[in-house]
């Protein structure tokens, strides 16, 4: 199988790294802006060669990872030379924009609109790890409007890195990822901002640090190339998500103030079933 990969960063890297083990005679293909990250992606044997964009026509199969507002002039520069046979997909954090923009695109058929729920928060060809991609949740949208055979293909290669399909529309996706991924990082980033603001001594913040601290702040290591525009993007519902937390901080605040023990030990113990929530998994 020829697979070509655009951005080869973490997402597109690990994929590289993934897919050659349920197909070990896989060819990988590499195109990325960055001639450093290309040249990178090829010395540390990610991807096998170097190719351009009239030659994407010779892959069975298109992975495009980049920052969600670099897709859109980027995916028809790839549709416009691929011929019936070839699937492609994208792994972007935003749908309903990606899906909107190729409503009546005469090659919508060969796209499949999917969002692996699988990351780190480092970047770059060096991020790439092996499993990233294994039995993740896999979330892909609008399936019926892929081509049959190819949607057959991608759920074959899904299946073969034991990824759990789970099946949405575009909007209901960024709704949901609005909530369990997009406010996790900007509160992530304002915890991180709040504490450089606030501590001024870079070495409090190293010596004083604990391991809840650095798990929680985690995500504010991620690139902003990739935040910023997924912000941006699904900011209708991302504001939702942070008027609500912003809520739910007010009123923590003035439990706390108030000392009112009893409301404050209520709420911490009706949240603390997120850990029977996640433990399903």
């Amino acid at each position: 199988m020829k697979v070509g990969i655009i951005g080869l960063g973490l997402m597109g890297g690990s994929f590289a790294l993934d897919i050659k083990k349920p197909f070990p005679n896989s060819e990988i293909f590499g195109i990325d802006s960055s001639s450093k990250n290309l040249d990178e992606a090829l010395e540390l044997g990610l991807i096998d060669h170097k190719i351009d964009y009239k030659d994407l026509n010779k892959m069975d199969l298109i992975l495009i990872s980049v920052p969600v507002n670099n897709i859109f002039g980027l995916i028809d520069k790839v549709l416009d030379v691929v011929g019936d046979n070839t699937l492609v997909f994208d792994v972007g954090s935003t749908k309903e924009p990606i899906c909107k923009y190729l409503k009546n695109h005469e090659k919508r058929s060969n796209f499949l609109a999917a969002h692996p729920m699988a990351g780190t928060e480092f970047s770059g060809p060096t991020a790439a790890i092996k499993g990233l991609y294994v039995g993740k949740t896999n979330i892909i949208c609008e399936f019926e409007k892929t081509d049959k055979k190819l949607g057959k293909l991608a759920l074959e290669i899904f299946d073969a890195l034991k990824m759990k399909t789970i099946y949405m529309d575009p909007k209901s996706h960024d709704v949901h990822v609005a909530y369990v991924s997009h406010l996790s990082h900007v509160s992530s980033f304002m915890l991180g901002k709040t504490v450089i603001e606030k501590e001024k001594n870079e070495n409090n913040i190293f010596d004083l640090a604990g391991s809840g601290f650095e798990s929680t702040v985690r995500l504010a290591k991620s690139s902003p190339n990739t935040w910023t525009p997924i912000f941006l993007q699904n900011k209708t519902n991302l504001a939702a998500a942070i008027d609500e937390y912003v809520t739910n901080l007010n009123l923590l605040k003035e439990l706390i103030v108030e000392e009112n023990d009893e409301e404050l030990n209520k709420i911490l113990n009706n949240t603390n079933r997120i850990k029977e929530i996640l433990n399903k998994k």
